[in-house]
This record gives C-alpha cells, structure tokens and sequence, in this order.
C-alpha cells in the first residue's frame, strides 16, 4: 500500500523547478545529453551528497537497489557510473553554479533576523578562502605546487544564518587578494577580511562604494598616527588612531585616513592590529566584527567534514566544480528546509536524519522532528557550536 511520497521527493519540492530548468536552458545542458537530463544529474548527486556516497559505484549500486522508487524521487534516466561520469563532465558546471545562487537568494530573507553576536545594524560578510587538496596525478589541470595539486574555494559567507552569497572555484595558485576584484561592495554593509586581503587599491573600491571593512593588518604596513582616541583599556582595546599611509604607492592607492584599532586578548596574550574605514562604531566593536570572521572558518571546516567535497567522483576542472557547487545547493537547501519548518534541530541533526530517512513514506516534518534517541542520533563530537544556528 502506497501511504504517501518518500521523504526525499518531499525535499526535493523544495526546489524551485522552473529556476532550474532557466539555469538548464541558458547553458543548453539538455541540448546534446540525450538519456539523462541536468535534473537526473542533479538528484543523483544530490542522493549522493545526503548519504554520504564515497563513489559512483557507490552511487549506482544504491540507487540500482532501491528499482522502482527512482521514478518517485523524479529521476527518470537510467542511473549508472558511465551515464553519471559522462554527464559530470559534459553538463556545464555553470548550470548548478546559478541555482546555487537561486537557492541562495531564497535562504538569506528566511536568515535575515537571525543574530550575529555583535551590536550591528548593517549586513556583515565575512570573507576568506580554503583550500581543497588534490592528487596531481589525477587531476594535473589544478597543478598547485611541483607535487601537489588544489583548488581553492573562495568564500563570502553572509554572518546572518552563514549563508554562502559569493563562490569562487579556482586553482591553488590564485592569491586571495585577487578575488576582491571580483565583489561588488554593498553599500553600508561591513566585510571582514584576514591580513591576507591587504591590498589598499582594492579596499580603497569599498570606501568609494559606501562599504565598509574591517582588516587585519600586516606588521610591514607603514604608517602615521594623526589622533588618538580614548579608550576603555579594561575591555581588551589598547588604542584607537586615526591614521594615513605613508608609503608612497600605498598612499597614491588609499589617499584617504584609515582607523587603526589595537586590542590585546587577555587569555592569549596576543595583540591584534585591526585597520577600518569606519570612525564611528565603537572600537570594541570593530574588534568584535573581526573576531566574528571566525564563523567562515567554522563554515569551511563544517562542509568538509559533512558535505562530498574533498573525494571526488570525476578528475576534470567541470566535475570538480560541478560535485562542488551541488553540494553548496544541498547545504542551502537544508537551511531553507530547516526555517521553512521552524525546525530547532541542528544541520548537522538534520543530515543524519535525512541519510536514514530519504526512502521513508512519512511526511519530512515527522521524520525531522524525531526524537535523537529514535534515531540514535547524537550532536557531532566535531559540531562547533558557534556554527549551529
């Protein structure tokens, strides 16, 4: 007897169908692939990335064993290694990189309240890179060293939910600073960057653009103090200047004053140096804003250990970033999932519900609302909890 949809069918609803079928059209993915559509592609790496598959083998012997139920969960090509191989690396990875961006702009409103752990009105983004290694044998187009082979994934992680918006795939040679030139700064928003963004031509485009940023900054930055600000030396902050840059071609690329911040972490002993375009929140905030950049590092450490992205199923540039940029729309997904259904659970509760579940006939709101102990479920050892929202 047929007591309803699979629990995977009912998450997959979730999907704006007619977005990704605009992102299949725009790149013709459909055009030339007879057999097995985007959407097939799609939902098998999607199965693959909820239940942890280490290969396609993997992929097609679970899926091959559940017959009859592939039609209900939408796939309606046949599923084996060589169709899925072939598509990884014929369907352009650009197609799931804009639903990517589709599921996005759906999970930041339903984010858009959620608190950030500082006093701030404006949006604040933080953003940083990791790398992702790779064999150089296998994948010699991603050479990173003489042998070592990478990719990197630069990130602009919206603090409010820690919802990706910007994603940058690119080899392990690409410095960090470069991907500045590829943001468009939102206006009164704060950004928070590490040292290694230090670039005053790039960050001197966020002061003309009404934004604002919070850097670290590097011990060979010349510079001269103009005025000195009191400051509550209890709180951590030991000094608070205005400042210009005194080197000639760092000055000809910021003409403008900067504000230096310096704070001293009682439990480390370690002094940080902080460089902003903002002179009227208060220093101990700008300190707080640099030490909520640490959720983007709790965002990449997250993934890696939860999401397929360091065993990949193809050894091409496109099935790279096609594994990646679907397991990015999982991660979303499972966020839009959990505010849709004001659900308390963790993400990380969420996945391990959902790896046990997906064939289940019950509606996803019962399965996800299970008690842990039905499941056997417990937090992750490695859940960081400023990462649970």
């Amino acid at each position: 007897m047929n007591l309803g949809r699979a629990v995977f069918s009912q998450l997959m609803e979730h999907l704006p169908s007619y977005e990704f079928q605009k992102c299949v059209a725009r790149y013709y993915g459909d055009s030339y692939f007879r057999g097995f559509s985007c959407l097939d592609q799609y939902l098998a790496m999607a199965f693959a990335q909820l239940t942890y598959r280490e290969s396609l083998r993997d992929i097609e012997a679970c899926l091959r064993s559940v017959g009859p139920k592939l039609y209900h969960m939408g796939l309606r090509g046949k599923v084996s290694r060589t169709t899925l191989a072939d598509a990884n690396e014929r369907h352009d990875w650009r197609i799931f990189a804009d639903f990517a961006q589709v599921l996005i702009g759906v999970a930041r409103p339903l984010y858009a309240r959620d608190p950030i752990g500082v006093d701030l009105d404006q949006s604040l983004y933080a953003l940083d890179s990791t790398t992702i290694d790779l064999c150089l044998a296998l994948f010699p187009w991603a050479k990173f060293r003489q042998h070592k082979a990478a990719v990197k994934m630069h990130t602009l992680l919206d603090l409010h939910g820690n919802i990706p918006t910007f994603i940058s795939i690119t080899d392990g040679k690409v410095h960090d600073v470069n991907i500045l030139d590829e943001i468009l700064p939102e206006a009164g928003a704060f950004y928070v960057m590490d040292r290694g963004y230090v670039d005053f031509e790039r960050l001197y485009v966020f002061t003309l653009s009404a934004a604002f940023f919070v850097v670290r900054t590097k011990s060979n930055v010349l510079l001269q103090r103009r005025y000195s600000h009191p400051v509550d030396k209890r709180t951590g902050v030991r000094s608070d200047h205005t400042v210009i840059l005194t080197a000639i071609d760092s000055a000809k690329a910021y003409p403008e004053v900067l504000r230096r911040v310096s704070y001293l972490d009682v439990e480390t002993k370690k002094r940080f140096k902080f460089l902003t375009n903002n002179f009227t929140l208060p220093a101990l905030t700008i300190t707080q804003i640099y030490k909520a950049r640490w959720q983007v590092e709790l965002f990449f450490k997250w993934i890696k250990q939860h999401l397929r992205i360091k065993a990949f199923y193809g050894t091409s540039e496109n099935a790279v970033k096609t594994q990646i940029w679907i397991a990015v729309s999982v991660y979303v997904l499972v966020a839009i999932i959990r505010k849709r259904l004001s659900l308390e659970t963790s993400l990380y509760q969420i996945l391990q519900i959902l790896s046990v579940t997906l064939f289940e006939k019950v509606p996803i709101l019962q399965a996800l609302q299970a008690s842990d102990s039905q499941f056997d479920l417990h937090e992750d050892p490695n859940q960081l909890i400023l990462f649970d929202f």
